[in-house]
């Protein structure tokens, strides 16, 4: 490993980072045509969640087949109910304008990032067209995602400057991933465990948060395209498998 292979891994961290900005071109949009297209958006981000957990961070993490990854979904299912329990009472104690699930999606996607940086640092570690290669295969699934991020965030409560500037920090954890794995990739880990525990916290926030969220709307055709839209979502995820 040298200078040129870090310099590979840094510029393709941050170029998948950047795509985290990409909710930029939503910020011109007026607040109550924002409102309509979020409520619909947060349904497609129900669906990249669980088509990510389901279609790729389980599989990813079943390889070779391990069963005490179940019981990581499971963990990352649990801990995020508690930190949820935890946030609702903090704002219980004191108002909030932010909704417990907004912070829990900044967390969990966190995690997912770190875990995009390891990945794409290790192939550029294993060679430079693999490294490539798996960058634009992260890019592909990662454009979507951070649309539905940033839907989240706004809906939950964040003004759109600020969910574009802690989204961006989130993707971040990408970089740090990457570059913890250039320096420690002899002594890494299994990976299995943090896909799993990262799967458990996106069906968490899907199942728990987002889709009571969308039955909040009884409109027959708005959940008519909510529906649309959560398949869709479902969909491009296995597409990009």
């Amino acid at each position: 490993m040298g200078m040129l292979t870090l310099a590979w891994i840094l510029v393709s961290t941050l170029i998948v980072s950047l795509i985290s900005l990409i909710g930029i071109f939503f910020l011109s949009l007026k607040e109550k045509l924002l409102g309509k297209i979020l409520l619909v958006t947060v349904s497609f981000a129900s669906g990249t969640m669980l088509g990510g957990a389901f279609l790729h961070l389980i599989p990813e993490s079943l390889v070779p087949f391990n069963e005490n990854v179940f019981a990581a979904i499971l963990l990352g299912i649990v801990v995020f109910f508690l930190l949820e329990k935890f946030l609702w009472r903090h704002c219980h104690e004191r108002e909030c304008p932010v909704h417990p699930f907004a912070y829990l999606d900044l967390f969990g996607d966190g995690i997912h990032n770190f875990i995009d940086g390891v990945i794409i640092a290790a192939s550029f570690i294993t060679s430079v067209p693999l490294g490539v290669t798996t960058t634009l295969a992260v890019v592909s699934h990662e454009i979507p995602q951070e649309i539905g991020d940033f839907a989240i965030l706004v809906h939950g409560g964040f003004g759109k400057t600020r969910a574009l500037f802690y989204n961006f920090l989130s993707a971040l954890t990408a970089v740090a991933g990457a570059v913890f794995t250039y320096f420690f990739f002899s002594s890494l880990p299994d990976m299995e465990y943090l896909l799993a525990f990262a799967a458990g916290s996106f069906i968490y926030i899907a199942a728990s948060d987002l889709i009571p969220e969308l039955h909040k709307e009884t409109k027959p055709l708005i959940s008519g395209v909510q529906f649309v839209l959560l398949v869709v979502g479902i969909l491009l995820m296995w597409f990009l498998k």
